[in-house]
């Protein structure tokens, strides 16, 4: 027996909340939670069931894709196209949209998700994770395009992710703050275990892929080089670099102690607009950042007010804590200076 509260009577709890809610939300997000159950087990198992290694095949973004790439995309489309919630539904491992076919009710919702966050990690058994992200469809009864998804991260009803790791974990907003729930195995439930989430304005920890150190602009090089100087130097403080290569993981670390993120515009990225996906990864992580008291931005412009203009376009990607996203913005923005 357990004492604490479920994810599923902290969402309905929630829903009372909202004014002419009819708990079709609700339902949607209990799907979300259980497929993410289900990709916890799938991920667990691992090398158990066969599921590791290459699938011998590449996603739009030319990245080979995993087995469990495969899989995980699968588990979320299953889990979520019968209920009658959704309209559609868009992923980083599918070319185009998935509409809602036609033998199941349409709703009035879109989902998007990047369903295995980190994937080149799974062999190696670090955290990866799924991330998520709910809209709604624009267009009563419509069946929807890929234009129906191209709204800026400020119109998502609500954003989380999934980590799998020492233990599953499912961290999630819907614009009133950050909660994370830790799913009891003995129960199959998630549990309230971390409400209201909030990120250190200030740090001394910054994930970078220093490899690409060569190629970075002039704000990004001088934020770093002034983390390394450390206590000698203008920051007057020692810093830790980290770097996971899972943003589900560099993320959850930020949001438990705060930190900095960044995968910067550089010159090897600048051609494709960035590292990381606007409406999979950026928007989502972007939301959970800002409801927990961090901030999220591309160096030049905060990542929620982008409009989209295509599924899978990249951007550059700088969120954490407050005080040290906006240092480096503010780098950014005297090397606009400079340039004008």
């Amino acid at each position: 027996m357990h004492l604490g509260t479920s994810i599923t009577q902290f969402i309905i709890e929630e829903q009372r909340h909202i004014q002419g809610a009819t708990g079709d939300f609700t339902s949607l997000l209990n799907d979300v939670v259980t497929a993410c159950k289900v990709i916890s087990n799938a991920v667990s198992k691992g090398a158990l069931v066969g599921v590791m290694g290459s699938a011998g095949s590449e996603n739009i973004q030319g990245e080979t894709q995993k087995q469990l790439d495969v899989i995980t995309n699968e588990i979320m489309i299953r889990s979520n196209e019968w209920a009658g919630h959704l309209a559609a539904m868009a992923s980083e491992e599918m070319d185009d949209i998935y509409p809602i076919p036609a033998k199941y009710p349409r709703g009035k919702y879109l989902l998007v998700f990047d369903p295995l966050d980190g994937s080149s990690n799974v062999d190696v058994n670090i955290s990866v994770g799924t991330i998520f992200s709910i809209l709604r469809c624009p267009g009563e009864g419509d069946a929807p395009s890929a234009q129906a998804f191209m709204q800026p991260g400020t119109k998502q009803v609500c954003a989380g992710y999934a980590i799998y790791g020492s233990s599953t974990m499912l961290v999630l907003t819907t614009g009133h703050g950050v909660n994370g729930f830790t799913l009891d195995r003995d129960i199959g439930e998630f549990i309230l275990t971390h409400p209201n989430m909030t990120i250190p304005a200030d740090t001394k920890e910054f994930a970078i892929n220093a490899s690409n150190q060569r190629f970075w602009e002039p704000a990004v090089q001088r934020y770093v080089d002034e983390c390394l100087a450390g206590k000698s130097g203008p920051r007057a403080k020692d810093f830790n670099m980290r770097w996971v290569a899972s943003m589900v993981a560099e993320v959850h670390r930020i949001l438990t102690r705060g930190g900095i993120f960044m995968y910067p515009l550089d010159s090897k990225l600048k051609q494709q607009g960035g590292k990381l996906r606007l409406l999979y990864e950026a928007n989502p992580m972007g939301m959970i950042v800002e409801q927990a008291g961090g901030v999220a931005w591309t160096g030049y412009e905060r990542i929620l007010d982008i409009e989209p203009t295509g599924l899978h376009q990249r951007v550059p990607v700088i969120l954490g804590s407050k005080n040290e996203v906006e240092t480096v913005v503010s780098y950014h923005q005297e090397t606009v200076g400079k340039a004008a």
